[in-house]
């Protein structure tokens, strides 16, 4: 019998810092993601090549990455927002990629100042040139569940969503609850439907315990068939 596998992406080295006071070293940073290869993690989001003005956490992230020794069996991923991030992550060896879209509009506008469809014709562009270059482009799609500016997200927004950035070429499509809105049941409901349209393998899922229901949101992705999951150190 052949036993199946949880994958778990540790994010806490760029999701949970970049919401921190505090900012650490790109020493410190290497320090940390070390530490968590060693515990036994194999996939990590080590930082983001975003404006160091939006996201000052975040600034030494090429140091970061040049920094990392190679371990056998651990792959390191970071997020991109744009062409230019693309290419100081592409300098740096970056070969696993991680891009945001979110399911509404004022979301978009707030946090990257364009419309969804001005974020996904430049993410279209980024993963046609990341699949010419053989690399893995995972795609999040963020407020998946809820919106802090638009309330509830239509389940056919995510799925119309999703089916979009699998033909533009990503490899794994995350569906993100990104305020931590989400209930088990809402989570069964969609994920049901897109294991059934795209399968299991390409989708991962991403939850936040605002309101303590993200183990409980876990549990319900798994039965759903999803055997990808992040994870941030200290919650």
């Amino acid at each position: 019998m052949t036993r199946e596998r949880v994958v778990i992406n540790e994010v806490g080295p760029r999701d949970g810092l970049q919401n921190q006071p505090r900012t650490l070293t790109a020493a410190e940073r290497v320090q940390m993601i070390e530490a968590l290869a060693r515990a036994g993690l194999r996939h990590i989001e080590v930082g983001s090549f975003v404006s160091p003005k939006a996201v000052p956490q975040m600034a030494a992230s090429d140091e970061v990455m040049t920094a990392l020794p190679a371990i056998a069996g651990v792959g390191y991923s970071v997020l991109i927002p744009n062409l230019k991030g693309y290419e100081r992550a592409r300098a740096v060896g970056a070969r696993n990629l991680g891009l945001i879209l979110a399911a509404t509009d004022t979301m978009s506008l707030k946090n990257i100042g364009m419309d969804r469809g001005q974020v996904f014709a430049v993410a279209r562009e980024i993963m046609a040139r990341s699949r010419a270059e053989g690399l893995y482009t995972q795609a999040y799609v963020s407020v998946s569940f809820e919106c802090p500016f638009e309330g509830p997200v239509d389940p056919a927004v995510v799925e119309d969503l999703t089916a979009r950035l699998f033909v533009a070429g990503a490899d794994e499509v995350v569906i993100a609850d990104t305020i931590g809105a989400a209930s088990p049941m809402q989570v069964r409901r969609l994920l049901d439907r897109l294991v059934a349209q795209h399968g299991a393998a390409r989708l991962s899922v991403h939850f936040h315990d605002t309101r303590a229901l993200a183990v409980a949101n876990c549990f319900a992705a798994l039965e759903a068939g999803i055997r990808r999951f992040d994870s941030a150190i200290g919650g």
